[in-house]
């Protein structure tokens, strides 16, 4: 057999390994427009973070040690060589995890990263109220309204309740905020109620000033104070339909 004819495996090995990653990158891409289209995104510029996103995978808990990277979080896009586009790479995955843009990022960070109830009512309370009514504005993904409540109501603190209440104003301006509220299931709706029932007992026990009475002191209290609260709880228990 003459030299010429002798198989080059380790180039046909090549050659396959790079149809392979083709083919995964069309299939993950190609699934990432797929859902961009049924979140229906409201422009061209989600739509397409979406889609340059699709690589992107989850942080693990090794990854980090107080506030610092100490292995690279996306081992399948590295190597030795580190370029300024896997830098890049890192900052839009850190931007998608604490500071989503759309919806379909808020849902997919808050099933794969924030596992935990304390991690996700500390996302809730990071974000705020304004933001959140932002991000669903259009509508909330079904079933997702629930977990916000559940999350809300489990570890809801005095020090948070106007931030609280905020955010439960912001859920209630969503699209279809009434439909999402009547497919809470049997467990949600419980929780929703003992939120609120704990925000109210928040109110009660709001600490009196020495030497003034009731009725002294709510008349000292500040415009955009805990008055204010009172009646935005009173509003969001008829909303939430949570009234006696």
């Amino acid at each position: 057999m003459e030299r010429n004819d002798v198989i080059n495996f380790k180039a046909l090995e090549k050659e396959l390994q790079a149809a392979v990653a083709a083919d995964e990158k069309y299939k993950r891409e190609n699934a990432a427009k797929l859902r961009a289209v049924e979140q229906r995104v409201a422009t061209y510029e989600e739509f397409r973070g979406i889609v340059l996103a699709s690589h992107l995978k989850p942080l693990e808990q090794k990854d980090k040690m107080r506030g610092k990277r100490i292995v690279p979080w996306n081992n399948c896009h590295t190597s030795p060589g580190h370029t300024s586009q896997d830098e890049a790479t890192e900052i839009l995955q850190e931007k998608i995890l604490l500071h989503p843009e759309t919806s379909a990022e808020f849902y997919r960070n808050w099933r794969r990263h924030l596992r935990s109830g304390p991690e996700r009512y500390q996302a809730l309370l990071q974000l705020g109220g304004p933001k959140l009514g932002h991000l669903f504005r259009t509508d909330v993904e079904f079933g997702l309204l629930g977990e916000l409540l559940v999350a809300l109501a489990d570890h809801v603190r005095l020090a948070d309740r106007a931030a609280v209440l905020g955010i439960l104003c912001s859920l209630a301006s969503t699209g279809r905020f009434a439909l999402n509220l009547s497919l809470l299931s049997r467990a949600e709706r419980e929780s929703c109620k003992g939120l609120f029932q704990k925000l109210q007992a928040m109110g009660a026990s709001r600490p009196m000033k020495e030497g003034l009475s009731q009725k002294e002191q709510d008349l000292e209290e500040q415009p955009e104070g805990p008055q204010d609260e009172e009646r935005l709880l009173q509003e969001l228990l008829g909303l939430y339909q949570m009234e006696q």
